[in-house]
């Protein structure tokens, strides 16, 4: 069945996204009280949700206008916010500029897609974004992992095992690059788009 979108609120995507929520807000509460092996799995259940929602949506053509601005924003706010929360965290890998640049880069493209849907252009997310998400999901998955090991071994400034220090440090650099990469993207199509209307 084809995707449509419509004015339907109550249906199983946005219900998972309001899963996806309501879990995102669980990892918030975990993550400065220590829980790391509990706020990996529930990361995991809700960086999950978010791909069951999408493909049921475009497979039962329960694509919505709520959907469409309700999924990514709480995309945003469970990458935003844990990768703020895991910079204010010592030895998960993550550091406060680099929350800064995921946390700038997604306001900028809710701003440019805003301006762009707003003229009835079509935002969606291209394969860059979601190459993005995919890198910053892994980053924030390595980054518990690694907490959990430095909590296990009773300190924040002891050695990862190199497995997980490669891991960590090569995940959390394609995260930063790939943001700003698609960042970019999304600043040349908009400008492309923006062109083509005046």
């Amino acid at each position: 069945m084809p995707a449509s979108s419509s004015n339907t609120i109550v249906n199983v995507p946005n219900l998972l996204t309001a899963a996806r929520f309501v879990l995102a807000v669980v990892v918030f509460v975990l993550i400065p009280l220590g829980h790391y092996a509990a706020a990996t799995i529930v990361f995991v259940l809700a960086a999950g949700t978010d791909w069951i929602d999408g493909w049921w949506a475009r497979k039962y053509g329960q694509v919505t206008k709520l959907g469409r601005i309700f999924d990514p924003f709480v995309d945003k706010i469970i990458i935003c916010g844990t990768f703020t929360f895991l910079a204010a965290e010592v030895g998960s890998g993550i550091l406060p500029w680099m929350a800064v640049v995921v946390m700038g880069r997604e306001m900028l493209v809710t701003a440019i897609r805003g301006v762009i849907e707003q003229q009835g252009g079509d935002f969606s997310a291209n394969f860059s974004g979601k190459l993005k998400m995919v890198f910053q999901c892994v980053a924030v998955v390595a980054s518990l992992v690694a907490l959990r090991y430095l909590q296990q071994v009773g300190s924040r400034t002891a050695e990862l095992p190199p497995w997980l220090f490669w891991t960590l440090t090569i995940f959390v650099w394609l995260a930063v690059l790939s943001t700003v990469q698609s960042g970019l993207v999304y600043i040349v199509a908009a400008a492309r788009t923006l062109g083509r209307g005046k």
